[in-house]
C-alpha cells in the first residue's frame, strides 16, 4: 500500500435536505424529504430527522410518508443543488489542485503535496469545514486515510459533521472487523455471492483464496482481495483531466407508463435534442446510437445501431432511435426512455457541401445560439411545445464543468 499519500474524501451531509432547511429556516429540526416535480417521484434525499424514523433515498412518497406521518416533501430545487456544489468545489481548489468530483455532494482531495503549505490534513479538513458551515450553513463529513478507499470507508464513520481520520499504521486492525458491505465498490450483489463463499468482514476476504476469487469474479477477483486489505492505489483524477467520455446520454423516468407511439416518439424527439445540445456545445459527433425502454415491471434493455456516418443533429439522432424503436415488438407499458450516441468524433466547424445539409446545420446552430441565450428550450421542436422538459434528475456522472454538466431545472 501506497503509505506516502494523504487523501481527504468530502461528503456533504444529506446535501439536498439540506440545502432546503438552509434555505427555508422553518424546515430546520424537522424530518424533510426532497421529491421530483413528476408525478411519479421517489425520495431523492431525505434529512436526517426523517432518516431517524427510517426515510431514505429511492422510496417512494407513499412508503416514506408511512414511516413518518409528518414528513415535508419539498421538490428540488437542482439548479440550487448544482451551483452550491461547484461554489464548494472550486473552493476545495485553493487546497489542492487535485480534486477528483465523486459525485455532486462528494469529491476527493489529494493533500499530499499541500501539507508543507496548510500544515497536517486534520487542520485542512476542520479550515474545509468551517467555510463550508460558514458560507452555505451547511455541514459536511469528511475522511483522511492513505488511498481512496479508505478515505471514503473513514468519511463514513461519523455522520453528520463527522471527521474520522486513519492512520496507515491502524489499517490492518481496522480490516479484521470491517463488514464488506462498508467498502465503496461492493454492492448488494456482489455482497451476496461474497457472502455465499463465507466472506461477511474485510478480513475474510483479504486472506481469501486469489483463485477462488478469480473464479467466481473474473479479473475483479484479484481487485477484491485487495480492497479487502485496505490496498487501492488509484490516483485522484482531477475532473479537468478525467478520462475521455465515451457516450453522451439522457434518461427519463415517465409520469405515467407510455403504450401509445405518439407519445413515445415526442418523449424521444426530446430526449434526442438534450443529447444533441450537449454534443453540438462541446463540437463531438456519435456513429453510434443507443435507445434504452426500461417496462412498467423494471425490465431493462438498449438496441444500438452503428450508422455509417457520426451525428450531433437532433432530428437525425431522433431519426435513429425511433427507427430503432420500430424494429421492437413492445410487450410491456414503458416507464423509461434513455437516448444515447457513442462512438464519438471530433465535430468539424466546417459546413456540409450539400444545400440540405448545410441547410439544417445552420438550423441547428441557429436555435443552440437562441436557446443558449434565453434558456433551454426558447425554441423548440412544434410537436414539443407544452411538453415538461425531461431535465428533472442530476445523474450520477454529473461533473461541474464539461460535456457531463448537464444543465438541470
Amino acid at each position: 500500500m501506497s503509505n506516502h499519500r494523504t487523501i481527504l474524501h468530502l461528503d456533504m451531509n444529506a446535501f439536498f435536505a439540506s440545502v432546503e432547511q438552509q434555505a427555508d429556516p422553518s424546515l430546520q429540526g424537522k424530518p424533510v424529504a426532497v421529491i421530483g416535480s413528476g408525478a411519479r417521484t421517489i425520495i431523492t434525499t431525505a434529512s436526517y430527522e426523517a432518516r431517524a424514523h427510517g426515510v431514505g433515498t429511492g422510496m417512494t412518497t407513499h412508503e416514506a410518508k408511512r414511516l413518518c406521518p409528518e414528513l415535508i416533501l419539498v421538490i428540488g430545487n437542482n439548479r440550487e443543488y448544482t451551483r452550491i456544489s461547484k461554489l464548494i468545489f472550486e473552493m476545495l481548489g485553493q487546497f489542492t489542485p487535485l480534486v477528483e468530483v465523486f459525485s455532486i455532494d462528494e469529491a476527493f482531495l489529494d493533500l499530499t503535496g499541500s501539507l508543507r503549505l496548510f500544515g497536517r490534513a486534520d487542520v485542512i479538513a476542520r479550515e474545509i469545514k468551517a467555510r463550508i458551515r460558514d458560507r452555505f450553513g451547511l455541514t459536511c463529513s469528511i475522511g483522511i486515510a492513505p488511498n481512496k478507499l479508505l478515505a471514503k470507508l473513514a468519511s463514513d464513520m461519523q455522520k453528520p459533521d463527522g471527521l474520522t481520520i486513519i492512520p496507515p499504521e491502524n489499517v490492518a486492525s481496522l480490516m479484521k472487523t470491517t463488514p464488506i458491505r462498508s467498502l465503496c465498490g461492493i454492492g448488494p450483489s456482489t455482497e451476496q455471492r461474497l457472502k455465499y463463499l463465507g466472506i461477511s468482514t474485510c478480513n475474510d476476504l483479504g486472506h481469501f483464496s486469489s483463485k477462488i476469487l478469480t473464479r467466481h469474479f473474473g479479473a475483479m477477483g484479484a481487485r477484491l482481495k485487495q480492497m479487502g486489505q485496505g490496498i487501492d492505489d488509484s490516483p485522484v483524477i482531477p475532473t479537468t483531466t478525467e478520462e475521455e467520455v465515451k457516450s453522451v446520454s439522457h434518461s427519463t423516468t415517465l409520469d405515467h407508463d407510455l403504450t401509445n407511439k405518439d407519445d413515445i416518439h415526442k418523449y424521444l424527439l426530446m430526449l434526442s435534442e438534450m443529447v444533441g445540445r450537449r454534443a453540438r456545445r462541446y463540437k463531438t459527433k456519435g456513429k453510434t446510437v443507443t435507445l434504452t425502454i426500461r417496462y412498467a415491471d423494471f425490465t431493462t434493455f438498449s438496441r444500438q445501431e452503428t450508422l455509417p456516418s457520426p451525428l450531433n443533429r437532433s432530428g437525425d439522432i431522433y431519426r435513429a432511435v425511433t427507427a430503432l424503436l420500430d424494429t421492437l415488438q413492445l410487450t410491456q407499458p414503458i416507464r423509461l426512455l434513455g437516448v444515447a450516441i457513442s462512438n464519438l468524433v471530433h465535430a468539424s466547424e466546417q459546413l456540409p457541401l450539400f444545400p440540405e445539409e448545410r441547410r439544417l446545420t445552420t438550423l441547428s446552430q441557429a436555435m443552440d445560439q437562441v436557446n443558449d441565450r434565453f434558456g433551454e428550450t426558447t425554441i423548440t421542436f412544434g410537436t414539443l411545445l407544452g411538453q415538461d422538459n425531461c431535465s428533472h434528475v442530476i445523474a450520477p456522472a454529473w461533473r461541474p464543468a464539461g460535456i457531463r454538466d448537464v444543465k438541470v431545472k
